[in-house]
């Protein structure tokens, strides 16, 4: 079940299109901060408080739609990167600097800590060395994330009913405080093969050696914090599903090189995006059918499921139907990535 063909079901366009109204989106997002109060993994009711940047919710759940959105030094810089053109939409990812590590050769935090300690980093965003935010692959990949925390553990359920209807995979990235408010969904997503749940990890915060921070975000402070953040939800995840997550993204999409290149070594591909499709679960609906049918083969998309009363998915009702007639094809990211 790795790709989608449109099922030529009588009346499933009436039932998924819906109507959709045109506002402004302001990216303010599904997530906050990361340290809010966080249950334990083992569902105790036991908190670990902690003081939001600008207030619960701060900051957007995702990065900005375009690497236009960035700052003008970021956006030049992450244009550079790409020679011949800034737009990387079905170009070849930048080549990881090490393949991910098998589960055999998956290395302690003692000795992560050795190697990657006093490695100081040179670049922060969300096209950094060693993060992959295309494909090769002939299929769109679609990625929804569920980031957890206040107000963001509630499950798009209108939305992965489209995608069963139309018979559409998706990689879900979750994290560990949507998965504590959401045991036995987790389990059920997990078991459902149109989809694949990859690590949105464990507090939701920017992924950084040195603390960088991202929309005010304050990020992982050190190799140590990364390493947490990882492999916090990593345990949790293989708990859970018993299966061992191969991809991940951090909250906010952020990264620094070194930390990507962590995230290689202990076993999971770093990943982002080449369309974001709902602005952090803030655009309207008419913006998500229009950000989505921009899609073309190798694009990844992000979106998110944890927001019901977004406009995602009705706006993901406009535009899937349109794309499977234009013949358009989608898959998880483990049919499409190399691991």
């Amino acid at each position: 079940m790795g790709d989608s063909k449109r099922r030529p079901l009588a009346g499933r366009r009436s039932v998924l299109l819906g109507m959709a109204g045109l506002a402004t989106a302001a990216l303010t997002g599904c997530a906050d901060n990361g340290r809010a109060a966080f249950p334990d993994a083992a569902g105790s009711g036991q908190t670990t408080p902690g003081t939001p940047p600008n207030g619960p919710g701060a900051g957007p759940a995702t990065p900005p739609p375009s690497i236009a959105a960035l700052s003008s030094e970021q956006a030049a810089t992450a244009l550079a990167e790409k020679p011949g053109s800034g737009d990387t939409r079905g170009k070849t990812p930048v080549p990881p600097s090490s393949a991910p590590g098998s589960p055999a050769t998956i290395p302690g935090k003692p000795q992560i800590l050795a190697e990657f300690g006093h490695v100081r980093p040179q670049e922060w965003g969300l096209h950094v060395t060693g993060v992959v935010n295309n494909s090769d692959s002939r299929h769109v990949a679609l990625t929804f994330d569920a980031c957890g925390g206040p107000g963001g553990t509630g499950c798009d359920h209108k939305l992965l009913k489209s995608l069963r209807s139309l018979n559409v995979p998706a990689t879900l990235f979750i994290n560990s405080r949507w998965i504590t408010a959401n045991r036995s969904l987790a389990a059920e997503l997990a078991a459902d093969p149109l989809f694949e749940l990859a690590n949105h990890g464990t507090l939701h915060l920017p992924l950084s050696v040195n603390g960088k921070s991202a929309y005010g975000i304050a990020g992982t402070a050190n190799a140590a914090a990364v390493y947490e953040e990882l492999m916090g939800n990593q345990a949790l995840m293989q708990e859970l599903t018993g299966v061992t997550p191969r991809f991940f993204r951090p909250g906010t999409a952020f990264y620094d090189e070194v930390a990507a290149s962590m995230t290689r070594r202990l076993g999971m591909l770093p990943v982002n995006f080449t369309l974001n499709g709902d602005g952090g679960a803030t655009f309207a609906p008419s913006t998500v059918a229009g950000e989505v049918a921009k899609a073309v083969a190798g694009d990844i998309v992000i979106s998110h499921f944890n927001r019901p009363a977004a406009g995602t998915a009705e706006g993901y009702a406009r535009a899937l139907p349109r794309l499977l007639d234009r013949g358009v094809t989608f898959a998880r990211l483990g049919d499409v990535l190399p691991v």
